[in-house]
């Protein structure tokens, strides 16, 4: 008999290797390729036609999808640490970065495309703390709560979001290097 994987179960991301999925302009995922397919546990039939969110993890703080969905709905891309969750409840963390896609005559925007790696471990060390208050913050005082907060934080810090993450996660040579290959590749 199969025992689950208890939902505390980290899957730990091979460094060498990318997450790419793709969406339309509803969130609905309309690809994904292979090593997506198998972090996430589900069968590429299970994933393609559903919501990007059936991979959220409750720990991930609502504001920061709404966070993502304003900047990207108007067109911007921008990066996160991102806690996901498998099919079977456990979780692993990557860093992504979201850019939209436009129809070439009408520029309506007519998709995203999501470039995934490894987070670094110190940077998740840090931002778990912070979802955890975002999540606590949420619970009592809703999204403005938490986005009130989240902005008082980056104030404290003086840095735009931006500017945070990409410190957090070292967005600088190699890694940088790396999503700008991605977006050639798979743009």
């Amino acid at each position: 008999m199969e025992h689950p994987i208890p939902t505390d179960h980290e899957i730990l991301l091979d460094p060498k290797r990318y997450i790419v999925s793709k969406t339309d302009a509803k969130g609905i995922i309309t690809y994904g390729n292979d090593y997506f397919v198998e972090i996430s546990g589900y069968k590429e039939s299970e994933l393609v036609g559903k919501p990007h969110n059936i991979i959220r993890h409750p720990d991930m703080p609502k504001v920061i999808f709404k966070l993502m969905w304003d900047r990207i709905q108007i067109g911007g891309s921008i990066m996160a640490i991102v806690k996901n969750m498998a099919k079977d409840g456990s979780f692993y963390w990557v860093v992504t970065e979201f850019e939209s896609k436009r129809d070439k005559l009408n520029h309506q925007i007519t998709g995203y495309t999501a470039f995934r790696k490894a987070a670094p471990k110190d940077a998740i060390a840090e931002i778990e703390n912070v979802y955890m208050k975002l999540v606590e913050i949420e619970k009592e005082s809703g999204i403005e709560g938490s986005r009130n907060y989240f902005i008082g934080m980056l104030e404290d810090k003086g840095l735009s979001y931006d500017e945070y993450i990409d410190k957090l996660v070292g967005n600088r040579g190699i890694f940088k290097v790396f999503f700008t290959a991605m977006k050639k590749v798979f743009g």
